[in-house]
């Protein structure tokens, strides 16, 4: 029979304790309770590697903790998850998720300062505004830099990579989890694939991946969220059908600039479809094919894809019906006059959950069980925005960080 370790120690299989699923696991002997309390800061997860999640994780691996980091995804980013697409004329790429931030907070300010510094964030320097589709006009056109801008150099995902890269932290991209199983008599947790295998035992866990505890894992999957709330019965209650509003995200690259538009960034005003539109390649740090090519990125707007959803459901879309649906964003951008030529690339993207239509985290700005040594953070715990979800995950990584330093 196989003996499972923890950090490299083995756990000799001695006799079984239900955990709080209902499921028997082993325990292992020869590990007191205050020699795992005392281990605990060598031993966290954290579920998503979005920027909350990046961000929690490299504060905590920054006071000495090492750090095991897991997504599904192929990388880091979330919502700030770049998208490469191979064309005939070579490779491009797309911020299809948020276009920038924006901060307002001293502390997040003092951090994002320091991603300056590093190289990997930017300010961007142009000018945009606002398109009525009522009066085919321009309105409350912003000065150049009037309110700053910052992106990530080369690409959106580069801070969450930077962060990710700390060292003490360990990533695994491409790994679901299927399972978090509290141990009640080992005082730890156990983290499962979504093929039922083991991935690893911990002490404390940081979940800033919304889908573990959503009902509409449940939808999609046709199985229980990977996280009983019942094991957490004083955050069940905030953490039940967290509101979403979808959108879809259409990637343009054209072969020349679009010269009927004098911004690099606006949003619709007066539009059931259209949300915003920004310029791409006019990021800092953004290489592109042709110099005079230009890359565009478009928002639906939630009615939008709410309409499109209703009707097909929240399956993953074919590749026949996201490309409809990127020919009826197009015609819808190419009805406002803005776009006089076709695009030689054009693809959608659908956004189902990512962006949070209420903050649950209260003045903490994030969940905590301290019981558990399980918090909870991300933008749907302090406001929908890249601020907001850095903020959530300092706050998630400072409630840890003061429980282990009490220890």
């Amino acid at each position: 029979m196989a003996i499972a370790t923890i950090s490299g120690t083995p756990l000799l299989p001695t006799k079984l304790h239900i955990v709080a699923s209902g499921r028997k696991i082993e325990e292992g002997r020869g590990r007191g309770s205050e020699a795992r309390m005392a281990a605990a800061a060598s031993r966290v997860a954290v579920v998503g590697a979005g920027i909350s999640g990046a961000v929690c994780a490299s504060m905590l691996a920054g006071r000495g903790i090492s750090v095991t980091v897991f997504d599904s995804g192929r990388g880091p980013g979330g919502r700030m998850s770049q998208r490469r697409e191979s064309t005939e004329a070579g490779d491009l790429v797309f911020d299809h998720g948020a276009p920038y931030f924006t901060i307002a907070n001293e502390e997040a300010m003092d951090l994002v300062t320091s991603w300056e510094r590093m190289g990997v964030v930017a300010q961007w320097n142009e000018r945009f505004g606002c398109f009525d589709v009522s009066t085919s006009k321009f309105v409350d056109l912003e000065n150049d830099g009037e309110k700053k801008k910052y992106v990530g150099v080369p690409g959106m995902n580069s801070v969450c990579k930077a962060l990710c890269s700390h060292p003490g932290i360990q990533t695994k991209f491409q790994t679901t989890i299927g399972k978090l199983d509290w141990l009640e008599g080992m005082d730890s947790w156990l983290l499962s694939g979504s093929g039922g295998e083991s991935l690893g035992y911990f002490d404390s866990v940081i979940v800033s991946d919304k889908s573990l505890f959503s009902s509409r894992h449940s939808t999609l999957t046709g199985r229980p969220p990977p996280l009983d709330t019942n094991i957490v019965p004083r955050l069940a209650e905030k953490l039940h059908d967290i509101p979403v509003r979808p959108c879809y995200a259409l990637m343009l690259s054209f072969s020349e600039p679009l010269p009927e538009i004098p911004v690099k960034g606006f949003a619709f005003k007066n539009s059931k479809t259209l949300n915003w539109a920004f310029c791409d390649s006019s990021k800092p740090g953004r290489q592109y094919t042709t110099p005079l090519s230009e890359c565009w990125v478009v928002h639906s707007t939630a009615e939008y894809a709410d309409g499109i959803i209703s009707r097909t459901g929240l399956k993953k879309h074919s590749a026949t019906v996201l490309s409809e649906i990127a020919e009826e964003l197009f015609r819808e951008f190419e009805g406002t006059g803005l776009v006089k030529t076709r695009p030689f690339f054009m693809k959608a993207h659908r956004w189902g959950s990512a962006f949070p239509a209420s903050a649950i985290g209260g003045e903490d700005l994030c969940l905590w069980d301290e019981s558990r040594r399980l918090a909870i953070c991300g933008d749907f715990c302090a406001s929908p925005s890249i601020e907001g979800a850095l903020l959530s995950g300092l706050r998630a990584s400072s409630k840890l960080s003061n429980l282990l330093s009490s220890l």
